[in-house]
């Protein structure tokens, strides 16, 4: 078996996956005093939120921007207590310019309160209501998430943790548990207002995967609010891989160990305890089983069912095997020269087409473009990062891959060229990423992204637990609460890391 040396001070802890869930997790637990190692078989840490490089031009794989970042935000406390720098960056505003069918003038999502709400007033006559019912469910949820409750509970620690984070204001939020992003709507005289279920409709898919008719309102009040002040959206100095980079740093210096290019073939489970992880070092064929006190699994809750197998408890597979269809993604990754990029265009913009055509959910585009001096191109250049979500299943049925990933790629440019000069001229680089692409650098299960969407059945309460039914399995990352993004994930983790300590002190 090859030589792994790790630093015993405590209980040993395996970290499967180096996303940042993972990392998160393991850099925490190195820094209270844990043995910790992460394994993933990529060749570079990050998962969807790390980069690559190609002729000079850097380009995030997934993830383009980051919340959490401002005094009190979660990726703020987490650097805070592992000691390290928060990375440079710049806020986003707006947030993103949102572009409807036929329309030449973007819907701003500004970062200042006022502004945003004279920029909605106009743009959504009437709609106010709505708003302020987000804005008082938003308020009630932030300070409730802010005292760190455990959802769902899934033992008596982690209610007694839900139960402080409660406070009078909270029970606001009650009422509108089961309802929808629809059901508000409607409940605010605006179910007919196909304008702005239009733009609902193309926000929230980003965040909850799902539209506003299967949307949860308490996830909705969040995602919708945190781009304003005090909270915000960033974009990062140099590119996300900055966000990993800082946490390995951290990790290695406090003892823990990352081993990437290592694939963790099954979790090994005895007398309902996870004990173990089955390896394979994929450079030298050799496969070794450690073991461990605990297992952090920072994969999708397929993965964690399949890395189980014949040990999968069969109530917990099932419930796996009947979420509904999770999403794929299809991204151009283009590299222009800057005369392509028209004057003053937002870092993050998000168009709808009228088009019929293949790309994606009513051929729309999330785009993310670079801007002078960020690190992700040289001088006179810019990075155009497109990303729409599809359906995985064609892209692992069809017979001529590379024929779809092609139409797909001439589509999306396509699309890009009514916005940005795009010309052969112009295009020093394009690359394109389909679901197989992400399930072969990540090794998410059929290259899915973005968790298993935030309706009312999976979201929060109701969602899957970090702790598994097997004892000292963890399950970390967007398939659970609060759900995808940096700084999802990462509560995810710090969740992880407050639970195993309550274990072992108990």
């Amino acid at each position: 078996m090859p030589s792994v040396s790790i630093n015993k001070k405590a209980s040993r802890v395996i970290v499967i996956g180096a996303g940042i869930g993972g990392l998160t997790a393991g850099a925490l637990l190195a820094h209270r005093g844990y043995s910790v190692l992460i394994l993933d078989q990529a060749i570079a840490p990050g998962g969807c939120a790390s980069t690559f490089k190609r002729k000079g031009f850097t380009f995030d794989v997934g993830a383009t921007q980051v919340a959490g970042l401002e005094p009190g935000g979660i990726h703020h406390r987490i650097f805070s207590e592992l000691e390290i720098d928060l990375p440079a960056a710049t806020p986003c505003d707006p947030a993103c310019a949102v572009y409807l069918p036929g329309e030449t003038t973007p819907i701003n999502v500004w970062r200042d309160p006022e502004k945003w709400r004279e920029e909605r007033q106009r743009q959504f006559p009437g709609s106010e209501p709505f708003w302020q019912l987000l804005a008082t469910l938003f308020h009630a949820s932030w300070e409730f998430q802010g005292r760190d409750p455990v959802l769902p509970p899934a033992n008596l620690w982690d209610l007694w943790q839900l139960i402080q984070a409660v406070r009078p204001i909270t029970l606001i939020t009650v009422p509108f548990t089961l309802f929808t992003v629809g059901d508000a709507l409607r409940l605010c005289g605006l179910g007919n207002d196909q304008r702005l279920r239009t733009f609902l409709d193309l926000q929230l898919k980003l965040y909850s995967q799902v539209n506003a008719d299967e949307t949860a309102l308490l996830y909705a009040a969040t995602a919708l609010s945190v781009s304003q002040l005090p909270q915000g959206l960033f974009h990062l100095q140099g590119s996300m891989q900055v966000l990993s980079d800082r946490l390995v740093q951290s990790l290695q210096r406090d003892g823990g160990q990352l081993l990437m290019r290592h694939t963790v073939e099954n979790i090994t489970v005895e007398n309902g305890q996870a004990n173990a992880v089955v390896i394979s070092n994929q450079q030298t064929g050799e496969v070794w089983t450690e073991t461990a006190d605990h297992v952090v699994a920072n994969v999708t809750v397929q993965n964690l069912v399949q890395l189980l197998g014949e040990k999968a408890p069969s109530g917990y597979k099932q419930r796996v095997e009947k979420l509904p269809p999770a999403s794929g993604a299809f991204v151009v990754y283009l590299g222009v020269d800057a005369s392509a990029i028209p004057a003053d265009c937002p870092p993050h913009l998000q168009f709808l087409y009228n088009a019929n055509g293949p790309i994606g959910e009513n051929n729309s585009l999330f785009v993310s473009v670079s801007h002078q001096g960020d690190g992700r191109a040289p001088d006179g250049k810019a990075t155009i990062i497109a990303s729409s979500f599809v359906d995985p299943t064609q892209w692992w049925q069809t017979d001529d891959y590379e024929a779809l990933k092609q139409k797909y790629t001439e589509e999306a440019i396509a699309l890009l060229a009514q916005y940005f000069y795009l010309k052969p001229e112009t295009i020093i680089y394009q690359e394109a990423a389909t679901p197989r692409t992400f399930a072969h650098y990540t090794a998410r299960d059929r290259g899915i992204v973005g968790g298993i969407g935030q309706r009312i059945p999976t979201f929060g309460p109701f969602g899957f637990a970090n702790r598994t039914p097997i004892n000292h399995l963890w399950l970390v990352g967007d398939s659970t609460h609060p759900g995808e993004g940096t700084a999802g994930v990462s509560y995810s983790a710090l969740t992880v890391v407050r639970q195993i300590e309550a274990s072992v002190h108990c």
